[in-house]
């Protein structure tokens, strides 16, 4: 079998697949750079375009804005690096091989999981994306090794079958605030994603899967984008009466 039909079939069966190696260690080094200089940036109250960076609760009390930050959304629009690899033609390839022709990024992020960083709850991030039609596809791609003890991602193969499930609202102490979680199903199932920096995992939107707290001594640190169907709408503000400030719908590659 190609590749290509393993990924399929991967994708079919399970809900995602990997891609070892895709991204090389300039691209990983130069992704964490920008995005730290974007943190700083903003900490010194200098203007960072249209991306915006989100503090971890946890880590507050740390001294420096690097070693307190979460996430730093809308990225792959006006930064180089990041729009240079969403648009990326083995990336794109491998999303229009699961949607069709016609594909758009809708959502980035690089995330910093710092030493004491919680994880997220068990979620499918159809969940944050009523639109009207499906499904979306995210590719994150590992900037720093993902071990067991660094918050790994955990996912639940074969639940991007099922439909978007009820959820409870994240409880506990310095929780994101948009964080909630998936209590109505079994997830006994569940396999650590270990990755080495340039691998990139493809996942479903119904895919169930969480992170683990970082009890390590060093990062995990990624990047994340979510690609759509060219022409999605989307119903955010008649579900919720707002669009999400993260949302920034980019055409990536349109059919000749």
């Amino acid at each position: 079998m190609t590749d290509e039909h393993v990924q399929l079939r991967d994708w079919e069966r399970d809900g995602f697949f990997i891609v070892r190696g895709l991204a090389d260690s300039a691209t990983c080094k130069a992704m964490r750079e920008r995005a730290l200089e974007l943190v700083r940036c903003a900490d010194a109250g200098d203007s960072i375009g249209d991306a915006y960076v989100v503090p971890e609760s946890a880590l507050a009390g740390a001294a420096r804005a690097e070693d307190r930050v979460s996430k730093v959304f809308r990225v792959h629009r006006e930064e180089p690096v990041f729009r240079d690899f969403a648009c990326d033609a083995r990336v794109v390839d491998a999303v229009e091989g699961l949607l069709g022709p016609g594909i758009d990024c809708f959502l980035s992020q690089f995330i910093f999981k710092r030493p004491g960083a919680l994880g997220q709850p068990w979620h499918q991030d159809a969940f944050y994306f009523p639109f009207d039609r499906g499904p979306q596809v995210g590719a994150w791609l590992a900037v720093t090794e993902a071990t067991i003890d660094n918050g790994p991602l955990w996912v639940l193969p074969g639940s991007h079958t099922e439909p978007v499930h009820r959820t409870e609202p994240d409880s506990r102490e310095h929780a994101g605030p948009a964080y909630v979680e998936i209590v109505d199903h079994d997830m006994s199932g569940a396999i650590p994603v270990l990755l080495q920096p340039g691998d990139l995992l493809f996942f479903h939107g119904h895919l169930m899967h969480k992170s683990t707290d970082n009890g390590s001594g060093y990062e995990r640190a990624a990047m994340v984008y979510h690609y759509g169907a060219a022409g999605t709408r989307d119903l955010s503000q008649e579900k919720w009466g707002f669009t999400p400030p993260n949302i920034d719908w980019m055409p990536v590659r349109r059919p000749c």
